[in-house]
C-alpha cells in the first residue's frame, strides 16, 4: 500500500454506503461516521438495474442527489474517513448513474460524494 492509500479521504454518504452490510461487502469493515449534511443538493430515487448492487444493498431503488445550487437545500447523511483504496472500492460499488465529486458539507468540511452524473 502506498502512502497515498493510507491517507484518510472524507466520504459523505446519504444512502446505502451507511448500511452495515454494504460497508462490510464494499470495505471489509464497518465505518465510523459523523453526522453532517450536503449543502446545495436535493435528494431523489434511482432504480438500480445492476443485480450485484441490488444483492449487496437489498434495495432496487437507491437515493441519488443532484445539485440545486440553493444553499437552503440540505441532504442529511454521514461523513466517513476511508483510505484511497477504500474509495476505489466505493467507486466500483456505485453504478454509472453516479459520479464522484468533492462537495461542501454543512460542517464546513469538504468530502467526496456520489451525485447524479452530469448533475454534480
Amino acid at each position: 500500500m502506498s502512502t497515498d492509500d493510507a491517507r484518510d479521504q472524507a466520504l459523505f454518504s446519504y444512502g446505502t454506503l451507511q448500511d452495515a452490510g454494504v460497508q462490510r461487502a464494499t470495505f471489509g469493515r464497518l465505518l465510523q461516521g459523523e453526522a453532517d449534511a450536503l449543502v446545495g443538493y436535493r435528494r431523489a430515487a434511482l432504480k438500480i438495474e445492476d443485480a450485484q448492487v441490488v444483492a449487496i444493498s437489498g434495495q432496487a431503488h437507491h437515493p441519488i442527489v443532484e445539485r440545486s445550487d440553493d444553499p437552503a437545500d440540505r441532504v442529511s447523511g454521514a461523513v466517513f474517513a476511508i483510505t484511497a483504496e477504500e474509495l476505489r472500492h466505493a467507486d466500483a460499488y456505485e453504478v454509472d448513474a453516479y459520479q464522484r465529486v468533492e462537495a461542501p458539507l454543512a460542517s464546513g468540511r469538504r468530502a467526496w460524494v456520489y451525485v447524479k452524473r452530469n448533475g454534480g
